[in-house]
């Protein structure tokens, strides 16, 4: 394919040295009139080379040549499975979870930023607010679908990423995962079939193993997502229930699907009227560019169950999340309240004044910078730490990564040693329902960076090495 020539002859420009290591590569626009292609192939030549590990896409900035050290293959996608299977073999993952709360052990393990990277003294600030001129409503309960204000809140912020939700039409959860957990009760029974990318975030299988459903794993591109082919296949070959995706800043891989593709992906669930639960939690965190849109903002009939939270950028110990369940509104706030009652109301009140007041889209750019700058800082170090051909991923946003190494270690066998050495990780098998990636491991780079932090990664590259 023509962008595919185009990378090729880049990269023997940078290897001759027309473009050293740490330069940037000239604009899209300059490189589209210099090579007398589109502006999309240049566009497409960059991120073939980012999947070699040639360049770098820095916010902001454009494409740098990585230095030999750097330059690391991209994970490679598995084969889809052959059928729908159970989910087991999640219990290790408690045992990591564990550790966070070990001031001993250096959390890479969970998908948890350190505190510095959310606005505490936003958060600090509101709470005392609210306490102080609503306390008789922060004493009581806030029952389903929750409050006022912060429906009106979440229906602004979607409205301004395209997505048609009035206040009533938005569940106020304890968490993404509470507002997944909901969304398959509703569209779910034991037994049915949910499509799932693979790698996939753990805690979607631990949901479809608590609800006795059988997962359909498909291959996730590091650069492009998830196979629109295999997807197609597996709708018409098997009776699918739901899908349930994570479109904007997959965890682990971080990718971010293109509109193309998610207006691709919605086509395919319509045409076989299978709804897609969509999980956007990572959506406000894009390393360049503007917010992405969801999946939700193209559905025009009811068939996407959109779900978020504000554990991955405002606080995590807010546990707050939300659901638009379409028109199983009533029955999804029943469900919420047979699971935990309500959600904690000074939580509720809280994130509605930080929503209204505090600047978010401000405070979304500033973590998201810093979220770059530590993934691209984990990036440099596992590259310089990991064997010679360990594979590294390049989110696009969020700030996980996903790395795959070489030969045949099995990173779940490694979880008890690394914690006795002080470091936490998350093994690649509890990202697949079938023990796929147990040669992969995920790495939390929120982290506050030190010399505990650099200990930590030494320790855990020495155990990847044996």
């Amino acid at each position: 394919m023509l962008y595919q020539t185009l990378a090729d002859r880049l990269q023997a420009l940078i290897s001759e040295g027309v473009y050293p290591v740490g330069s940037a590569l000239p604009g899209v626009r300059r490189l589209s009139g210099s090579h007398g292609v589109s502006v999309s192939t240049v566009v497409s030549a960059a991120r073939e080379l980012e999947r070699r590990g040639i360049l770098e896409a820095r916010p902001r900035s454009g494409y740098y040549v990585l230095p030999p050290a750097a330059q690391r293959a991209m994970p490679r996608a598995r084969p889809r499975s052959r059928r729908p299977q159970p989910v087991t073999g999640q219990e290790q993952l408690l045992q990591i979870i564990q550790s966070v709360q070990d001031p001993a052990i250096v959390n890479f393990g969970t998908a948890v930023p350190d505190p510095d990277y959310m606005p505490a003294a936003v958060i600090e600030k509101a709470f005392r607010r609210v306490w102080r001129e609503q306390r008789r409503r922060c004493i009581g309960y806030a029952f389903p679908p929750g409050t006022p204000e912060l429906r009106t809140q979440i229906a602004r912020h979607l409205a301004g990423l395209q997505c048609a939700v009035g206040p009533d039409q938005v569940l106020i959860t304890n968490s993404c995962q509470e507002s997944i957990a909901i969304a398959l009760k509703l569209l779910t029974r034991p037994g049915d079939t949910v499509l799932l990318e693979s790698p996939t975030y753990y805690g979607l299988l631990q949901v479809v193993e608590a609800l006795g459903l059988k997962a359909l794993e498909l291959p996730s591109d590091p650069l492009e997502g998830i196979s629109l082919g295999a997807l197609e296949l597996a709708l018409e070959r098997w009776p699918v229930t739901a899908c349930v995706l994570v479109p904007n800043f997959s965890n682990p891989l971080g990718v971010c699907l293109s509109d193309a593709r998610k207006q691709a992906i919605l086509q395919l669930l319509a045409r076989h009227r299978v709804p897609l639960v969509e999980d956007d939690i990572y959506g406000d965190l894009p390393f360049s560019g503007p917010r992405p849109r969801p999946i939700k903002s193209w559905d025009r009939e009811g068939l996407v169950y959109y779900c978020s939270s504000s554990s991955k950028t405002l606080a995590a110990g807010l546990r707050v999340g939300w659901l638009v369940p379409g028109a199983e509104q009533h029955r999804a706030e029943y469900l919420q309240f047979v699971n935990t009652v309500c959600v904690g109301t000074p939580a509720q009140l809280a994130l509605a004044e930080v929503l209204e007041k505090g600047s978010y889209g401000r405070m979304m750019r500033e973590a998201s910078a810093r979220h770059a700058h530590s993934v691209a800082r984990m990036v440099e170090r596992v590259s310089q730490l990991f064997p010679a051909e360990t594979r590294v991923s390049r989110p696009a946003g969020g700030f996980v990564l996903w790395i795959e190494l070489p030969g045949k270690v099995d990173t779940g066998q490694l979880i008890g040693p690394a914690l006795e050495a002080g470091v936490s990780f998350a093994p690649g098998h509890l990202f697949s329902a079938t023990g796929k990636f147990s040669n992969c491991l995920r790495l939390n780079c929120a982290v506050r960076w030190d010399a505990r932090v650099e200990r930590a990664l030494e320790a855990l590259a020495r155990l990847l090495r044996v």
